[in-house]
């Protein structure tokens, strides 16, 4: 009881200071991320007797912690884009979701076969858990709340691909999980990859989430206009609807992360102006700083009880490659003929935010299939998302200041 008590009594610090920190430091030259993972660190230096925070340890309960925090975080992504969805509006987060990141697969893949030494199937899990931008700790560099008509390319590109990749990514981790499974089995694996894991559970999380998208709008918004039906103002609504968009995709066997990004956007777009956006936007965006806050302590206390103890400098050469050379050149390839100016090609090319996702990806497929690599694993993809948060932490608020400062209206326009 005295640990628990204790525990609580930490979260609940920590998530109070989250009230006011985004807002402190705002213009600061490192983020609230930072805070938190320091703090969770010397928690777990000091002799509290804590719960120790193993991920290898207690893979379920970090896969299920890890889970709730990205859905959570992809449905208030869909609720706060205003851009008009089209191919035209939607190119450059398309091609950072297809070429960029299937680009940033392949190096880490081959990196991981080559320089690290690991299988087939750790090397691809490598590359599939450490390509998606992360949507919960890219915030510093995403588009504001529903109020906020006017987005730039650089935030609408981040928040959008955020939203995005992490579904893309699903079926890259499930190859990985394929590949390991089949090197036990022997058996056909890349038919039932393709048709299943690619194509059925893409265009199966896609639909869900827009028709149920649909679905809800009618409820909260047509439905009460055309009948006596009552209104719902409450914020907890947008909770009820991520697991319940998530929870139905699921149960079909699609991607329920795709499904939960599409149906926000699809609710935030049947009725734009509504104000009753603002609302679930700001609920969602509240849990979120809780699953946030415990998640830092913990990724801090886990870096205190010798997370990286696996980590090699081959692992160390291989991650900050991958932050500071794959990722930007990959990305400034894919948008070369894109019609946005070079300062916002650098931005959207260099924040490319590794986080939460990446640990439940990891957590997953460690849970479906034995990887004799893991604690190399976690300790590659601990040190990449914590560099990520470093270096991302103190450039993010400078960075979007100057962009802001040199923007022009043409800026703003699709070209």
């Amino acid at each position: 009881m005295t640990t628990f008590i204790l525990v609580i009594t930490v979260i609940g610090l920590a998530a109070l200071a989250m009230a006011w920190l985004p807002s402190l430091l705002q213009n600061a030259p490192f983020s609230y991320a930072m805070i938190f993972l320091g703090l969770g660190y010397l928690l777990y230096k000091i002799p509290l007797n804590l719960p120790a925070p193993d991920p290898l340890k207690y893979n379920n309960l970090t896969t299920r912690l890890t889970e709730l925090g990205v859905i959570t975080t992809l449905m208030g992504t869909g609720l706060k884009i205003n851009r008009d969805v089209s191919l035209k509006n939607w190119k450059i987060p398309l091609l950072l979701v297809s070429v960029t990141m299937l680009l940033c697969i392949s190096f880490l893949g081959f990196m991981g076969w080559w320089v690290l030494g690991f299988t087939p199937a750790a090397a691809v899990l490598l590359g599939a858990v450490m390509a998606p931008t992360d949507p919960v700790l890219a915030a510093d560099i995403q588009v504001g709340p529903p109020s906020e008509e006017q987005e730039d390319h650089v935030r609408f590109s981040l928040t959008s691909e955020a939203g995005l990749n992490d579904g893309v990514a699903f079926p890259f981790t499930w190859l990985a999980v394929t590949l390991a499974l089949a090197s036990q089995t022997g058996e056909a694996w890349f038919w039932p990859w393709f048709w299943d894991d690619l194509i059925y559970k893409i265009v199966c999380g896609v639909a869900s989430g827009y028709f149920l998208g649909r679905a809800l709008s009618y409820l909260l918004f047509v439905l009460p206009k055309q009948t006596n039906f009552p209104k719902s103002r409450d914020g907890f609504v947008a909770i009820a609807a991520t697991l319940l968009v998530y929870g139905v995709t699921e149960l079909v066997h699609g991607y329920g992360f795709i499904a939960v990004f599409i149906a926000g956007l699809t609710i935030r777009h049947l009725e734009k102006n509504h104000h009753y956006h603002l609302e679930l936007h700001d609920f969602t965006e509240q849990i979120e700083r809780l699953f946030l806050v415990i998640l830092l302590l913990l990724f801090g206390g886990s870096l205190a009880n010798g997370l990286l103890d696996n980590l090699t400098g081959r692992g160390i050469a291989v991650g900050l490659a991958f932050i500071f050379l794959a990722r930007p050149l990959t990305t400034l390839a894919t948008l070369y003929n894109q019609k946005i100016t070079i300062r916002e090609k650098l931005a959207i090319s260099f924040f490319g935010i590794r986080g939460i996702g990446s640990f439940y990806y990891l957590a997953f497929a460690l849970g479906k299939a034995t990887f004799p690599e893991a604690k190399e694993l976690w300790a590659i993809a601990g040190f990449i998302v914590l560099v990520s948060i470093i270096i991302h932490g103190v450039l993010a608020a400078p960075t979007m200041k100057y962009l802001d400062l040199r923007r022009t209206h043409s800026d703003l326009e699709i070209k």
